[in-house]
């Protein structure tokens, strides 16, 4: 106790010989540091708002829900995902089992040679929805919705290293390699779905180079099941013989930016809302959502609906 009394004593006495300038300036400068940090607060908030409301999953999904691995809702006819500032799930190059038909049934991703104990990190930025136990499908799995519209779903895992509704950042370890649930050995069974849409791994990421394919993807409903076919012979397990045409390659390989001029937005329709209210939230107009869309006045807006509104 007597020698809190006599740093306190030390302190005061020190204050106390500062010039009456010096005193002056410490007196003017705490108002301002509240000011700093009140600004800093704000200005972080305006960032977090923003990168929200941009977020391109917001207006893909009807909801949050930890209790399924995937829900197909509609897909978009046409949408651009940023492959951005990815990381690859795994640094193994051996893919063991392409997307597809494979013994009777559809496989929706894509099977990666990996150990037991092997990291195995996100692919995107994004929040973990999912960390389950599923003992006659994905073993131990992680599903993790990404900021750029996609999620995706990490099985057979040894471990999960992240809890529901965490944050993560490309890159982050989420679990280690294992032989969990239905698997006959060792893999990272690796899922990308669009609206709980399953999309082929190989549209987007290239396992053997370790890369992605391009900065952006264009996903379009209309093709996408052909440019599967054509990433599949291109990434996926070698020996594969698929006959494709010129435009299917051209398709699969070309780079989506020269596509779009601009990147179009999308607005998922919520309950109660109108074309009015998605105009206005979105910075457009009436006609102009209308004229995208092709809309007519009486056209009723139904829950789920998407809108391209740019």
């Amino acid at each position: 106790m007597k020698i809190v009394k006599k740093i306190a004593f030390i302190v005061l006495a020190t204050v106390s010989t500062l010039p009456v300038s010096g005193q002056d300036l410490l007196a003017r400068q705490a108002p301002i540091d509240r000011k700093m940090k009140a600004v800093d607060s704000v200005a972080l908030q305006h960032i977090i708002y923003t990168e929200n409301y941009d977020s391109p999953a917001e207006d893909l999904y009807e909801d949050w829900n930890n209790k399924y691995a995937h829900r197909e809702t509609a897909l978009p006819d046409s949408f651009r995902i940023s492959l951005k500032d990815f990381c690859m799930p795994t640094d193994s190059r051996l893919i063991t089992s392409n997307f597809g038909a494979r013994w009777g049934r559809q496989h929706k991703g894509l099977d990666i040679k990996v150990y037991i104990g092997d990291t195995i990190r996100a692919a995107f930025s994004g929040k973990v929805r999912v960390v389950r136990y599923e003992g006659r499908g994905y073993g131990k799995y992680v599903v993790i919705r990404h900021y750029n519209g996609l999620e995706t779903i990490y099985g057979h895992m040894s471990k999960q290293l992240v809890t529901e509704d965490q944050e993560v950042r490309a890159g982050d370890p989420i679990g280690l390699g294992g032989n969990t649930g239905r698997s006959t050995g060792s893999h990272l069974h690796f899922e990308t779905r669009l609206c709980g849409v399953a999309l082929n791994p190989a549209l987007m990421f290239d396992f053997r180079n370790q890369d992605v394919v391009d900065d952006y993807y264009l996903f379009r409903k209309s093709s996408y099941q052909r440019e599967s076919t054509v990433a599949t012979r291109l990434r996926g397990v070698s020996g594969g013989s698929i006959t494709t045409d010129g435009e299917d390659v051209e398709l699969a390989t070309a780079a989506p930016a020269a596509n779009y001029a601009q990147e179009s937005r999308f607005h998922k329709v919520k309950k109660g809302e109108t074309i009015y209210s998605i105009a206005k939230r979105r910075g457009t107009t009436v006609d102009a959502i209308m004229k995208l869309n092709h809309l007519k006045r009486n056209t009723k807006l139904k829950v789920g609906q998407i809108l391209k509104y740019n």
